[in-house]
């Protein structure tokens, strides 16, 4: 982080990050997905370093906008936990059980 980023430049870089998520989980790029989380993560320290203070209707917006593609992104996570609980229990013979109670709640 340079001394001159601002939460502007910090939330910007999350959004970018959020985008490369996106296109990694769709493409199932592991390494790419390794990448683009660390850069959020870098992202939100620096937003994070940055301070609070009042935001201003151009700093709402990318939070909204970075929420909303973090939603996004947990969508893709959870269908992709879904798929892969299914093929499990097919590959093991309880296709028809599925989670239930507890379980099933932690992954919903």
């Amino acid at each position: 982080m340079t001394t001159s980023m601002t939460r502007r430049d910090a939330l910007v870089r999350v959004i970018d990050a959020l985008h490369a998520e996106i296109a990694a989980l769709k493409a199932n790029d592991v390494a790419a997905l390794e990448r683009a989380t660390a850069d959020k993560l870098a992202g939100i320290d620096a937003v994070a370093t940055l301070g609070t203070g009042p935001a201003g209707p151009d700093l709402r917006a990318l939070a909204d906008e970075a929420n909303r593609l973090n939603e996004t992104c947990r969508i893709y996570v959870n269908l992709m936990a879904a798929n892969v609980r299914r093929r499990l229990q097919t590959l093991t013979g309880d296709a028809g059980s599925g989670l239930t109670g507890a379980v099933a709640r932690a992954y919903a």
